[in-house]
């Protein structure tokens, strides 16, 4: 039995080469995705790498050499988050899922308390998210999420031709790419207060004077379609099981979106999950991987939402004077990585 408290929605996603081919390989106990799973990701998904990185006048400060990417680590794809979900959870029995029942306990020895009543099981896998009742109540001391001091807006705008750009402004990013359906994922990213509150109006005030196509894109999107989330990052656990519990996803290693990896490390967990013969092995695997992440999404965070203008300028520079091959070599820890 699974206790789900879920809600499929959400944007776009872009799964690098390592997720696809984590579901080629995930194993039977996790769930029946295998090659099936990952051959209708490649179906849905536009094979799409990002371009690179532009300054707010569209200059180029760092070129992607996708070709090479490619040959190295595999196809990058995109593909809305509600297919992608669509596919995992297809692969699920339906009468294994218990969809709306809210989780209020959970204790390391595999007992849950719930809105149902009380189950227990050999093995609890908490994947319930940054904000985790799993690792409240068997991590009860553990630090809680760290606000990383921008906001993320994710939006999707009706069909237009893009390639995968983000672009570095003082303090703010704006990031769009090609669905399949020839719609475009959009994400601005922008400094503030934890909490802010905004919406696409004051979006089309602040990038009014970006590049194009940022403010056409802005002006065809509707406030409605508009999500906006705090960005966090949990600070480092010392372990990601505890008993008969083990923890997945968000909710082990929430992390800022800067590198694109959420997810990714989430299916990597899974996998790790699925082939491990105990829960030890699972953390020794999994922990130090998705904890280097989370720091390198951290200082990706740091150096894209400078505001002085000095320091801007000196990363620009350094940007732009980088060899394409120093981008390829500082994303080799992260994609290099099989089941």
């Amino acid at each position: 039995m699974v206790l789900v408290q879920f809600a499929f929605a959400g944007a776009g996603d872009r799964v690098e080469h390592q997720a696809v081919q984590e579901r080629d390989e995930v194993p039977r106990p996790v769930g029946r995705v295998g090659n099936a799973g990952g051959d209708e990701v490649r179906q849905r998904a536009m094979p799409e790498g990002q371009a690179g990185i532009q300054d707010v006048d569209g200059r180029w400060l760092s070129r992607s050499d996708t070709a090479e990417l490619e040959r190295r680590h595999g196809q990058w794809a995109m593909l809305h988050r509600a297919d992608l979900l669509d596919v995992l959870r297809s692969a699920v029995p339906e009468d294994a899922l218990h969809a709306g029942i809210e989780v209020r306990e959970v204790h390391t020895d595999g007992t849950v308390v719930h809105a149902g009543g009380v189950s227990s099981a050999d093995l609890v896998v908490g994947a319930d998210g940054i904000r985790s009742i799993t690792r409240r109540t068997v991590f009860p001391h553990a630090p809680a999420p760290r606000y990383a001091g921008y906001r993320t807006w994710r939006m999707i705008a009706p069909p237009r031709q893009v390639r995968s750009v983000e672009t570095w402004g003082k303090g703010d990013r704006f990031g769009y790419a090609p669905l399949p359906d020839g719609r475009v994922y959009c994400y601005a990213v922008v400094r503030g207060p934890e909490g802010a509150s905004g919406d696409i109006h004051a979006l089309r005030r602040r990038f009014a004077d970006w590049h194009d196509p940022i403010p056409a894109l802005l002006d065809s999107v509707a406030d409605d379609v508009l999500l906006g989330h705090d960005s966090y990052e949990l600070p480092d656990l010392p372990s990601f099981v505890s008993g008969r519990v083990a923890l997945l996803g968000d909710a082990a290693h929430a992390m800022t979106p800067n590198l694109g990896q959420g997810g990714c490390q989430a299916l990597e967990d899974a996998v790790v999950l699925g082939a491990a013969g105990d829960l030890g092995a699972y953390d020794r695997a999994r922990r130090p991987r998705a904890q280097m992440i989370v720091r390198r999404s951290r200082r990706v965070g740091v150096v894209a939402h400078w505001t002085s203008p000095v320091a801007v300028a000196a990363r620009n520079t350094a940007m732009r004077l980088a060899p394409g091959s120093a981008l390829i070599r500082s994303m080799e820890p992260v994609l290099n990585w099989t089941p």
